[in-house]
This record gives C-alpha cells, sequence and structure tokens, in this order.
C-alpha cells in the first residue's frame, strides 16, 4: 500500500514517522484504557506503549478534514517477530509446535477504532488496508489474538466461544492451548454473547479458530487464536474490501 486510500472523509494508509504511530498509541489507550477499562502497564500514561510496537508497522485511517486518528492496527511480519523477542500471543498461548512459528506468517493485532466511529466505515478501511498489506507482502498467513469482552456475563462469553471453536476449528496440527485458560464454564444452556464484528470479519474471510481461549485479566477478555490462511481467503469478500484499499 505505497499511497493513501481515501473514501473523501477517511483515508487509510501506513504510519510514516513516530508522530503517527504515537498517535495511534494515543488512540489505543483512550480506547482500551479510558472507555474499556484495561489495566495496561506502559512506560508513558496516556499512550499504550509496549516492546512490540518498534517492530510493528502501523495501519491508520484518518479523517480527512481534521487529520485525526480514529482508527488503528499493527502488523508484526516474521521477518522482524526475532528482534520483537517473539510473537504477542505467545505471551497468551503455548506456540512451540505451531507451524505459525516456521511459516511466512504476519501478526495483528491491536485494533481499535474510536467510539464515534463504529459504523462499519473505519472497520471497512482498516480490513481493506490490512488486506492490502496481506497481498502486496506476499504473506501465506494472518494470526493474531482476537478479543471477546466478558462483560458482566463471562459465561455467556465462555459459552460464545465453545460454540466458535467447535464450528471454526483449525486442522489439529494448528491448534493451540492457552497458557492461562478461562476460569468461567460455559453456559450450559448455550445462550452466548454476540460476536464482535471484527471476529466476524476474520470468520467471513475463512479464517480458523486454533483451539481453546485464553483470558486476558488486564483486559477482561476472553482471546482466541485466529489464523487466516491467505489461500482460504473468501475472494468475494477479499475483492470488494481491496477496491477499498
Amino acid at each position: 500500500m505505497q499511497t493513501p486510500r481515501t473514501d473523501q472523509t477517511l483515508m487509510v494508509m501506513l504510519a510514516r514517522s513516530e508522530a503517527d504511530v504515537r498517535a495511534a498509541q494515543r488512540l489505543r489507550w483512550r480506547v482500551f484504557v479510558d472507555e474499556l477499562g484495561a489495566r495496561i502497564e506502559s512506560p508513558e500514561p496516556g499512550f499504550d506503549v509496549d516492546r512490540f510496537d518498534a517492530h510493528c508497522d502501523h495501519l491508520l485511517v484518518r479523517e480527512t478534514a481534521t487529520g485525526d486518528v480514529v482508527g488503528t492496527y499493527r502488523m508484526l511480519p516474521r521477518e522482524r517477530v526475532g528482534r520483537a523477542g517473539g510473537f504477542y500471543a505467545e505471551s497468551e498461548f503455548h506456540l512451540t509446535k505451531s507451524p505459525v512459528l516456521r511459516r511466512r506468517t504476519v501478526e495483528i493485532g491491536r485494533a481499535c477504532v474510536r467510539e464515534d466511529h463504529r459504523t462499519g466505515g473505519v472497520i471497512g478501511l482498516l480490513w481493506s488496508g490490512l488486506l492490502r498489506y496481506l497481498v502486496d507482502g506476499r504473506h501465506e498467513f494472518a494470526v493474531g489474538c482476537a478479543s471477546i469482552g466478558l462483560g458482566d456475563d463471562p459465561p455467556s462469553t465462555a459459552a460464545l466461544c465453545r460454540r466458535l471453536v467447535r464450528e471454526h476449528s483449525s486442522p489439529p496440527d494448528w491448534r493451540v492451548f492457552p497458557r492461562r485458560p478461562l476460569p468461567w464454564e460455559a453456559r450450559a444452556d448455550e445462550i452466548s454473547a454476540p460476536l464482535p464484528p471484527l471476529v466476524k470479519g476474520y470468520l467471513r474471510l475463512g479464517a480458523w479458530v486454533c483451539g481453546e481461549p485464553a483470558w486476558d485479566p488486564a483486559f477482561h477478555t476472553a482471546d482466541l487464536l485466529l489464523l487466516l490462511p491467505m489461500e482460504r481467503l473468501s475472494q468475494r469478500h477479499a475483492a470488494r474490501l481491496l477496491r477499498a484499499a
């Protein structure tokens, strides 16, 4: 993705400067900490900063009128994983035997959208920019921890995770195991939490769920490891999104 693409009111682009990355980190703090109450360990309060950021490419969606960053994603390509000290997902899942570690894989994560822009346009541009990044880089796989908020009814989220594992499970070779399993049992009546739009988007594109969820107490979420093999990419959905990229 060499140049910014726009829908007249919004544009998607890769971060080009430290200021761009700082804007993404500020948005992440605003969404994850101020809005959702996550307990993030950051060297700079007001900015969601961790050891992976310096090694990632950062995707931004900006308002064209104000220049404000209203959506972001970050991508860690396989060739920088060693310098980053591993995948972020390794802090939540046992990946030692997973083929993910040996393939041309991009780890994606830290996706967020400003509250007043969660109507679809920003999410669509983030998806289009991400797919363009994957296609242009000839990557084989995208992998990432997809978070589902536990809210006030963790057993409903556990029920949703159980259904997703059952319906979208990866082949056995790609299965991983959480370091910190959910401490809640799924609801016996199978009434589950709603499916977040981001997770729904992954599954529409052809992603697999690689095993049981991990518990992230800092974000109060159930995290599923999702894997999207580019050869499984839904061409219909991909073509529509890439036209916007």
